[in-house]
C-alpha cells in the first residue's frame, strides 16, 4: 500500500523519554516551514483524554500536537486508545468509541484485527495532509511483543517512515539505552533508522562530544540532536507518572497564597484540568497522598476525576480520607469534586454491570446528595453553560460512564449544552453555601470566569488583593513556537528532514 504523505516517525528507547514532546516540536517547525503537517499515533495509553469536535475519545498529547501543527484535532490522529482501569484491564476506545473492556492478554490476542484500523485512519490523513509525523510507544524493541506490533516498527514500515530514535539522559544509562536499542533491531528496523536524539540533557555540551563519538561508532548512525532539559517552556503533558508517582514538586502553602490540593487517586484522570490553576501567579497547587497532609493552610480541596471510582472510593475509605475532609468542610475550605470526584462526594455509588468491578456498590463522602449508577454506555461530548451561584460562563467537555441522580432539595451546579444545540440540562449539584460542588465538566477551571472567581473568593478571605486571570491557554500557542526554537538550536533539523525524504 503507498501513501501520499511524507512520513516521519520518533520512536524511544522507552517509555517518558520525550517522543510525544519531539512531535509537537516537529509539528510546529514543518507547520512554521510551510507545510500541511498532521502528528499521528496508532496506539496511545492514556488516562489523560480529550473529546475532539466528533465527539470522540484521543490521547490529550495529540491534541497538543494538532495544535502545534495549527489543526483541530480529529479522531484520526490517535484511532487506538488504552484506557487502564485497574485489576489488569483496560477500555480499548477505537476512533474516538468505546469498544470493549480487555485484559492484556487478550487484547495482545485483538490487535491484529485493529490494524486496518489504523491504516485506513492513516490513509484517511495522508490524503489531506503533506507530512505526517508520527509517534511510536513506549520502547521500539520490546522483544515479547513485536509480533503484533501496531504502533512502532511495524507501523513505519507499513507507511514507508524513516525513524528517530529517541533516548532520556536525564535518566541515566543513556549509552546502554541507545547501543542496547540498536542492537536489538532487525535488518529492516536498522535501515529504517535515521539516527538518535538525545533529550533532557545538563550541562555542557562540549563535555559529551566524546559520547556522541562513541554512539556513532558502536550504531553507525549518526546522533542528530542534543536537547538541552528546559523547565520554562509549558507544554500539557500526558502522562500521570509524575502525578502518581510523587516526581512533582512539593510547595510548602503559604497565608499570602492561594493553596490547593488535590487528592492523588490511584487512577486519577486527566490531571490537566488543574494545569491552568499552577499558572496563577499566587497559587500553589500540591498532591496529597495521607490525609495527615491536608494542613489548615489550605483553601481548596479538589477530589479528581477517576478511570477506576470504585477502587478508589474503597481507597479513600482505607486511607481514612473521609474524617480529614469533613474536617476540613467545617473550617470552611471549599471542596470541588470533577467527575469521579464528584460521583465520589454523594452518597453511593453503584456498578451493577460490573464496569469496573465485580459489581456492588460502595458508599461516598455524603457531601452531596447524590447517587450514582455506572452504565454501559460512556458519555462523550463537548459542553458549554453557566454556573449560577457564581455567576459564570463555563466551557469543557463530558467523558464518564456513571449517571448521577439528585436528590430533593438540591442545587444544580451548572445549566448546560451542547454547542450548536438547544436542548439543555442541568449539571452537578452545590451546596447552598457554595463551599462544596460536584460536576461532570472536564476543563472547567479553563473557564476564566469561573477560576478568577473561586480564586479572588480565596484572596478576599485571605485579605489579599483580587486578580484577574488570563486566558491562560490561548498563551499556548507561544510555547509552540517556544519549542520549534529550542529543538531547532539543538537538533540538525535540516539533515533530519532530508533524511526522511521531506526536503532535499
Amino acid at each position: 500500500m503507498s501513501f501520499k504523505a511524507k512520513a516521519i516517525m520518533f520512536l524511544g528507547t522507552g517509555s517518558d523519554v520525550g517522543k510525544s514532546i519531539c512531535v509537537t516540536a516537529f509539528c510546529r517547525i514543518l507547520k512554521r516551514r510551510g507545510y500541511r503537517v498532521a502528528p499521528f499515533k496508532a496506539q496511545n495509553m492514556s488516562n489523560n483524554s480529550y473529546v475532539t469536535l466528533e465527539g470522540g475519545e484521543i490521547g490529550r498529547a495529540q491534541v497538543v500536537q494538532a495544535e502545534a501543527a495549527g489543526l483541530i484535532p480529529g479522531v484520526d490522529m490517535n484511532p487506538i486508545l488504552l484506557k487502564p482501569s485497574g485489576m489488569r484491564r483496560s477500555q480499548v476506545v477505537v476512533r474516538g468509541k468505546v469498544d470493549e473492556e480487555m485484559s492484556a492478554l487478550e487484547y495482545h490476542r485483538y490487535k491484529k484485527r485493529l490494524k486496518q484500523v489504523v491504516l485506513a485512519s492513516y490513509e484517511r490523513l495522508s490524503q489531506k495532509y503533506d507530512v505526517i509525523v508520527m509517534e511510536g510507544a513506549g520502547s521500539c524493541c520490546e522483544m515479547n511483543l513485536k509480533d503484533n506490533d501496531l504502533v512502532n516498527f511495524s507501523m513505519a514500515e507499513s507507511v514507508g517512515a524513516r525513524a528517530v530514535i529517541v533516548a532520556d539522559i536525564d535518566r541515566g544509562g543513556v549509552f546502554a539505552q541507545i547501543i542496547g536499542t540498536y542492537h536489538l533491531m532487525n535488518r529492516k528496523e536498522r535501515a529504517l533508522t535515521m539516527g538518535f536524539l538525545i533529550n533532557k540533557f545538563r550541562g555542557d555540551p562540549g563535555l559529551f562530544l566524546s559520547g556522541i563519538e562513541y554512539i556513532e561508532k558502536k550504531t553507525g548512525k549518526p546522533v542528530l540532536g542534543l536537547v538541552p532539559y528546559f523547565q520554562d517552556i509549558i507544554i500539557d503533558t500526558e502522562d500521570s507518572v509524575a502525578v502518581q508517582e510523587d516526581k512533582r514538586k512539593y510547595t510548602p502553602p503559604s497565608r499570602n497564597t492561594v493553596n490547593i490540593g488535590i487528592i492523588r487517586l490511584p487512577a486519577i484522570s486527566n490531571f490537566t484540568d488543574f494545569e491552568i490553576l499552577e499558572r496563577e501567579p499566587d497559587v500553589i497547587v500540591n498532591y496529597l497522598s495521607r490525609p495527615s497532609e491536608l494542613k489548615d493552610e489550605y483553601d481548596i480541596l479538589v477530589i479528581p476525576g477517576t478511570k477506576n471510582v470504585i477502587n478508589d472510593g474503597k481507597w479513600l475509605k482505607s486511607r481514612r480520607w473521609s474524617n480529614a475532609i469533613r474536617r476540613f468542610k467545617q473550617k470552611g475550605g471549599i471542596i470541588i469534586g470533577v467527575c469521579g470526584g464528584y460521583q465520589l462526594l454523594g452518597d453511593r455509588i453503584h456498578d451493577p454491570y460490573r464496569v469496573e468491578s465485580d459489581g456492588g456498590s460502595i458508599k461516598g463522602l455524603g457531601l452531596l446528595p447524590v447517587e450514582t449508577v455506572l452504565e454501559q454506555d460512556k458519555i462523550v461530548r463537548k459542553v458549554i453553560g453557566v454556573c449560577p451561584f457564581y455567576d459564570s460562563s463555563i466551557r469543557g467537555y463530558e467523558i464518564h460512564m456513571g449517571r448521577s441522580y439528585m436528590k430533593n432539595n438540591y442545587i444544580p451546579f451548572a445549566e448546560i449544552h451542547e454547542p450548536g444545540k438547544r436542548k439543555s440540562w442541568e449539571d452537578g449539584a452545590i451546596s447552598d453555601d457554595g463551599l462544596i460542588m460536584g460536576t461532570y465538566i472536564h476543563g472547567l477551571f479553563d473557564s476564566t470566569a469561573f477560576r478568577e472567581k473561586i480564586l479572588n473568593i480565596i484572596r478576599a478571605k485571605k485579605s489579599l488583593r483580587p486578580r484577574r486571570s488570563k486566558a491562560g491557554r490561548l498563551s499556548r500557542f507561544r510555547q509552540y513556537d517556544r519549542l520549534a526554537d529550542h529543538f531547532e538550536a539543538h537538533c540538525d533539523v535540516d539533515r533530519i528532514l532530508k533524511l526522511a525524504g521531506i526536503e532535499k
